[in-house]
C-alpha cells in the first residue's frame, strides 16, 4: 500500500479541522435578549423547556452563540457545549467553553465579549479567526 493512500485521508481531515473559524455578533452580548430570537428557543429541544428565558439566564453567558451543529429550529443539538481553542500568531493557545443556542453554518458565531475572551480583546481587530472545536458534556456548560 502506498503511503500517499494512507496520508491523503489524514490530510483531508486535518484541513477540515483547521478550516473552522469563529466570528462575532454583538446580538449575543445582550443579557436581556429573549431566547425566542434564536433557533434553540421553544420546542422539545429548546432551552426554554429547560427553564431558561434570556441569554443572561444561561450559565455560560456571555459565552454563547451559533454552532455548525445547529442547523434548524429546535435542533437536538440545542444547548450543546463546545470548547473553542484559538492559537494566536505567537503560538499562545486560549480556550473558552460556549453553549450553542443558534444556527451558524459552516462556522461558529459567538458574542463579542466571548470572542474577546478567546482572542485577548482582539475580536474587533481580527474579525474572524481560525479555531479548533471539541464537543463537551452538557454539564461542562452547567446544563
Amino acid at each position: 500500500m502506498k503511503l500517499s493512500v494512507i496520508l491523503a485521508p489524514l490530510a483531508l481531515i486535518s484541513s477540515l479541522v483547521s478550516a473552522l473559524t469563529v466570528s462575532y455578533d454583538t446580538a449575543y452580548d445582550n443579557a436581556g435578549q429573549s431566547l425566542d430570537t434564536v433557533a434553540c428557543s421553544n420546542g422539545p429541544n429548546g432551552l426554554e423547556t429547560r427553564g431558561f428565558t434570556t441569554f443572561g439566564s444561561l450559565p455560560t453567558f456571555p459565552r454563547i452563540g451559533g454552532a455548525p451543529s445547529i442547523t434548524a429550529w429546535d435542533s437536538p443539538n440545542c444547548g450543546g457545549c463546545w470548547n473553542l481553542t484559538y492559537v494566536n500568531p505567537q503560538g499562545k493557545s486560549t480556550s473558552i467553553v460556549i453553549t450553542a443556542i443558534d444556527v451558524a453554518t459552516p462556522n461558529y458565531n459567538i458574542g463579542l465579549n466571548a470572542m474577546n475572551q478567546l482572542t485577548n480583546n482582539q475580536a474587533v481587530a481580527l474579525g474572524r479567526v481560525t479555531i479548533t472545536a471539541a464537543a463537551l458534556p452538557a454539564s461542562s456548560c452547567g446544563l
